[in-house]
């Protein structure tokens, strides 16, 4: 399933007049691909992401999904906080998604010892979200995404909260998950390394009002893992990112001052 995005906009009205967060985007994400979107903080990344989910509308512009549909959903979000529903147990909060397709309550148990394995979290299954670390919860909640089986998986930062060394662990983590099923994923990411480390091309994105700068391939071999950092590639390919976004960043950070 191809997603083309065509020179969308978006302005927001508030009480100093519009705000343009999108000023004509305009990209395609490839089937099975692992697609990476970062730029400074404001460009309009996640309202960017919001709107390929159908959360909420451009004022201008288009997103496609070309292609036989093969799986029950479109698709599913990964969010900054796992969100899940502290008065269920993991297991019952990862088959939502069969859930509310009205699914028989055995088929329900099988979808979520599935994923739980999946993201080896099987043996917690009857835990409560509070009683999970950070990095837990949001593996749940990736079992959550894949058990509603998406053809698109639109991630949001899904590691910013997490410590640095947990964060590695779920990069790797995520990886393993995308090489056994290879569904199409579009993350958000403000980390240079995280982007190059999980991405196969990754668009960046200039200073609000956003628009796609470059997109850049990762030229970094698969399998990748923490090894991977020290590949010179992978510094040649973070280094090009951040020539790109300095600038802008640099923006962001003197208008966010004033």
């Amino acid at each position: 399933m191809k997603i083309v995005v065509r020179f969308l906009t978006k302005e927001f009205t508030s009480g100093s007049g519009n705000v343009r967060a999108l000023g004509g985007v305009d990209f395609e994400v490839r089937d099975r691909e692992f697609f990476g979107i970062i730029g400074p903080t404001g460009c309009g990344k996640t309202t960017l992401l919001h709107i390929i989910a159908g959360l909420e509308q451009p004022t201008t512009g288009s997103v496609e999904f070309i292609g036989e549909k093969r799986t029950k959903s479109m698709v599913s979000m990964v969010f900054q906080e796992s969100a899940l529903m502290p008065w269920r147990s993991v297991e019952e909060n990862v088959p939502l998604g069969a859930e509310f397709r009205n699914e028989h309550p055995s088929i329900l148990k099988r979808v979520s010892q599935f994923f739980l394995e999946v993201v080896r979290l099987l043996d917690f299954g009857k835990a409560r979200p509070y009683e999970l670390s950070g990095g837990m919860k949001q593996k749940v909640a990736i079992a959550r995404a894949l058990a509603n089986d998406p053809e698109v998986i639109l991630m949001d930062e899904p590691f910013a909260s997490l410590d640095a060394q947990t964060r590695l662990l779920m990069r790797e983590e995520l990886l393993r998950i995308w090489e056994r099923d290879k569904k199409t994923v579009i993350l958000v990411t403000h980390n240079l390394d995280e982007a190059v480390m999980l991405c196969d091309r990754i668009a960046v994105m200039s200073s609000a009002p956003g628009l796609i700068k470059s997109i850049i391939t990762v030229d970094v071999p698969r399998p990748r893992n923490f090894r991977s950092m020290k590949d010179p590639d992978f510094a040649r390919c973070t280094e090009k990112i951040w020539d790109l976004l300095r600038y802008d960043v640099d923006q962001a950070m003197r208008q966010n001052s004033v």
